[in-house]
């Protein structure tokens, strides 16, 4: 096919967008391969589109290579599966009811919807069911930013597998891990898999696909050795050991008066940060206060939190800190709290300065086991100076966008939702599931971000809203349109820049900026010579081809 630039819209800038930060917001929008509606809400141009179909496209292969059957289910969805299944109160959700009064939710996935349709899965002979669709998700995201990389409103595919046993769900999941990984490598991504936190979720266990890039919002944590990878959400790495003071036979009670940050604890006993231990006293979803402990250097990571209490948390308030220990904030520890303690497992071994629950005073030589008896979990943070748990080598920590993620649900929507099937030994089970998630608009920034220079997008061939694009300068128009012919009739998608009004100069700035990955240029020297300049987007390498060579 041949698209002529004098009939389409391609509406480039010159200039960045004034609110945009994230390079694929910049170049996407300076490209013209998308308009925003409103914050959050982004139109797709004609050149954007074919973007996103081509990535589409690919999902779509690696998909039905391995038997998955693609569907449409709708964006308007009952709310009374969601309340089924206990995720109605999710606050990014949009609601709205219809002129009789029924109440619907526009959701931001469709685990509910395909359970409801698994229902219809009676036999195990008909599992494994491996299905999936590209619709559209609505999410009230409370703070949209970096154009296409968190909207409030985008396309997603996610797929759902149903599996008779756990068996079978392993291998679902392993299917789907494996088209992924083939999906990333022909869109050009550079990404790397790791475990992650399955959030609101549920289910037992998930995978992150993470593409480094300055503009993402998670943070991977590799190991220079290759031989660890995971989301700092979940990283389980080994922090520095700390300097501790000498042994204790007990604790030993020592006042500290105006030492309530780890700092200002540190200097006045002249201990290492390291050897102080950190409380964090949270309340759970139920009103449950659980005190936290983590070493006085390291940060709380909440996602870990959230799966040690197995709740939803948030800090406990000054008043009830006062309740539950009997001191202020700053003077806190486990010895002599009654209720709950889950310590980080930094603080498995040695001894430690803590609180002592009472104001301005804190305890030398805390030891787990010896006195108070906490119950260990990953709690803290990974950071800078740790070191890999699986050879010791030295860490690593890049920015990444989340382009993908694949989950085992289990029962956690089939259960309430009551897809159950008649297993060979005549007893009725329930459903396994899994669920597997990409955005391809986000797929597409995340190309934008990795393929691009100061000069626009260099976009990979597979995703190229064009295979070549041709460019007609004055007096070569006849000429221009043989080249297409030829490029067209070869089987290559050509955008022939045909445009009278424009300037040279113009069309190649326009050319690098829409980053199409060969363009041919055809100019005078064409008439004379009947050749002309193919030149590689990405490499910048230049060749004078003969037009009927091309």
């Amino acid at each position: 096919m041949i698209a002529r630039a004098s009939k389409l819209f391609l509406p480039t800038l010159r200039e960045d967008p004034a609110d945009a930060e994230a390079v694929s917001h910049k170049l996407l929008v300076r490209g013209g391969f998308v308009r925003q509606l409103a914050t959050g809400l982004w139109s797709f141009t004609p050149l954007g589109w074919r973007v996103q179909r081509r990535i589409e496209q690919i999902i779509r292969e690696e998909l039905d290579a391995f038997g998955a059957q693609e569907w449409l289910a709708p964006v308007l969805t009952p709310i009374e599966l969601w309340e089924t299944t206990g995720r109605a109160g999710i606050p990014e959700l949009f609601r709205l009811q219809d002129r009789t009064g029924r109440r619907y939710i526009l959701p931001l996935t469709h685990e509910e919807t395909f359970a409801f349709h698994g229902r219809e899965l009676r036999s195990y002979r008909e599992l494994p069911q491996w299905w999936y669709h590209f619709q559209t998700k609505d999410r009230d995201e409370p703070r949209p930013r970096g154009g296409l990389l968190r909207v409030r409103e985008f396309i997603m595919k996610d797929a759902y597998s149903f599996d008779r046993d756990a068996a079978g769900l392993e291998h679902s999941f392993r299917l789907h891990e494996q088209a992924y990984v083939r999906i990333f490598e022909r869109c050009g991504l550079e990404t790397y898999e790791v475990q992650a936190e399955s959030g609101i979720m549920g289910g037992s266990g998930s995978m992150d696909f993470l593409a480094p890039s300055a503009s993402g919002e998670n943070t991977l944590v590799t190991c220079e050795n290759g031989d660890f990878a995971a989301d700092i959400e979940v990283a389980s790495t080994v922090p520095r050991p700390p300097a501790f003071p000498e042994r204790l036979d007990a604790p030993q009670e020592v006042e500290t008066p105006g030492a309530t940050t780890i700092d200002d604890l540190s200097k006045l006993l002249d201990v290492d940060p390291a050897a102080t231990s950190k409380a964090m006293p949270v309340v759970k979803a139920d009103g449950t206060l659980v005190l936290g402990l983590l070493r006085g250097d390291d940060r709380l990571e909440e996602m870990k939190m959230l799966a040690a209490l197995g709740s939803d948390f948030r800090p406990a308030t000054e008043d009830e800190i006062r309740a539950a220990f009997g001191a202020d904030p700053g003077s806190l520890g486990p010895i002599g709290f009654d209720g709950e303690v889950i310590a980080d497992n930094a603080l498995r071994e040695g001894q430690f300065v803590a609180g002592a629950n009472r104001t301005g005073w804190h305890l030398l030589g805390v030891e787990a086991a010896r006195d108070f008896e906490p119950r260990f979990a990953d709690l803290r943070q990974s950071r800078e100076g740790d070191s890999c748990p699986t050879c010791g080598g030295r860490l690593r920590f890049q920015v990444a966008i989340e382009v993908g993620h694949i989950f085992k649900l289990e029962t956690t929507y089939s259960g309430p939702l009551e897809a159950r099937f008649l297993d060979e030994d005549g007893t009725e089970k329930t459903v396994l599931m899994g669920s597997y998630g990409i955005g391809p608009g986000r797929v597409m920034a995340a190309i934008v971000e990795q393929h691009h220079d100061e000069l626009g997008i260099r976009w990979p061939a597979s995703v190229a809203p064009y295979d070549v694009h041709v460019v007609a300068l004055a007096g070569a128009d006849e000429i221009a349109e043989r080249a297409a012919e030829r490029l067209d009739a070869a089987g290559k998608a050509v955008l022939l820049d045909d445009r009278a009004d424009a300037r040279a100069g113009e069309k190649f700035a326009d050319a690098d900026l829409i980053g199409i990955p060969v363009r041919v240029t055809v100019g005078r020297k064409s008439l004379e010579d009947g050749a002309v300049d193919v030149r590689d987007r990405t490499t910048g390498e230049e060749r004078r081809v003969a037009v009927e060579g091309l």
